[in-house]
């Protein structure tokens, strides 16, 4: 009799509670990307004022290092870790809100290329990856979540993984943080070798997106480069996102067949489940946008909304890169990584090339 009382009350509290306890966390990720975008706004009217040549620093990184900062100086409360974890959340509701700045037939052009590439990137991420663990000697599903979270979309394709394959703990540990470790420092190296090498918004944004293995990561790498940069770089980013299911499914079967991993019943349940679904929000957008069914005021104030949606997103990246927590999962699976995702790049950027020479992107 007690039990059937008290069901009750948690079914009522428990969301009320659950919804307390992000509000610290997404307020502090509010915070500093406001932070972020004043500093940015400070700055430009500082040096335009003065007459100082200064390159213009987007929010987007100033978001970024406040973050960093904070998570790397400072011992951040358990109390607002719930609300930073929601940083996820704010990423995929601004992709599906940059659905606005698409028309279908942008899609339909960019998607088609970028797809192609995109087979061409997971297949040959995937074949790197394993070859190098097994020069590396990495066990074989660490191996293999390397692999997932270089080809097809980081820290959550690792975490899909894991459940398919029965992977331990410690393996998806090491394989996140390798994965967090290397999209930080992409942020850095990407847009200064794409102004090295000169690459148009079209050509980065398309790299980026192939590239780089967090869907965070791809889109604030992109942004850093230019605005056009960004939504090129998210669209790259989603046609691989969008193969998850596809690529998990695979690997589930494969040690499945080893006795190591629980048998798949049913492959389409498994790939619903696994399937990105703001990717299908992303394209409902864009449709309704270009069937007319939103005013322009009402398109420019969705785009406005991904930004602020984008905005906790990249407050939430640098907050999330603990260096020296990452420090102490060890090297190997770093070095094996660091080394994939230099191949990879090269490998991409040569596909860029090779699209760009032929379709003019």
């Amino acid at each position: 009799m007690s039990s059937s009382i008290a069901l009750p009350n948690v079914a009522v509290q428990n969301p009320l509670s659950r919804i307390l306890r992000l509000v610290p966390g997404v307020a502090l990720l509010a915070a500093i990307g406001f932070a972020g975008k004043v500093l940015e706004q400070s700055i430009n009217r500082y040096v335009k004022a003065h007459h100082i040549v200064f390159p213009n620093i987007e929010y987007v990184l100033w978001a970024i290092v406040i973050g960093l900062l904070i998570a790397n100086t400072l011992e951040i409360p358990k109390l607002f870790e719930p609300g930073i974890a929601t940083y996820e959340f704010w990423l995929k509701a601004g992709i599906v809100l940059l659905g606005a700045r698409f028309v279908v037939g942008d899609v339909a052009k960019l998607g088609g290329i970028s797809l192609g590439l995109v087979v061409v990137e997971i297949a040959g991420s995937l074949a790197l990856m394993t070859l190098l663990g097994r020069i590396f000697k990495l066990k074989p599903k660490l191996t293999n979540l390397l692999a997932v979270g270089s080809a097809v979309c980081g820290v959550s394709a690792i975490i899909a993984t894991k459940g398919a394959i029965d992977a331990d703990d410690e393996d998806s540990s090491f394989a996140i943080a390798a994965i967090l470790a290397l999209g930080a420092i992409s942020l850095v190296a990407f847009p200064l070798i794409g102004h090295w090498l000169h690459l148009s918004d079209n050509a980065y944004g398309l790299w980026t997106g192939l590239a780089v293995d967090n869907t965070a990561e791809a889109s604030a790498a992109g942004a850093l480069y230019s605005d056009a940069a960004g939504k090129l770089a998210i669209l790259a980013k989603t046609c691989r996102n969008a193969m998850i299911g596809f690529v998990v499914l695979a690997y589930a079967i494969h040690w499945a067949k080893r006795g190591q991993a629980e048998t798949v019943v049913n492959k389409g349940r498994f790939l619903w489940e696994k399937f990105p679904k703001f990717v299908l929000g992303f394209l409902v957008i864009s449709v309704l946008v270009s069937v007319h069914v939103f005013t322009k005021d009402q398109i420019s104030n969705l785009a406005n909304l991904s930004r602020w949606a984008f905005l906790l997103t990249f407050a939430g990246v640098g907050l999330r890169t603990n260096f020296r927590q990452m420090s102490k999962q060890g090297l190997r699976p770093f070095a094996v990584g660091a080394l994939g995702e230099i191949l990879i790049a090269v490998l991409t950027l040569g596909l860029v090339v090779g699209a760009n020479y032929v379709w003019k992107l």
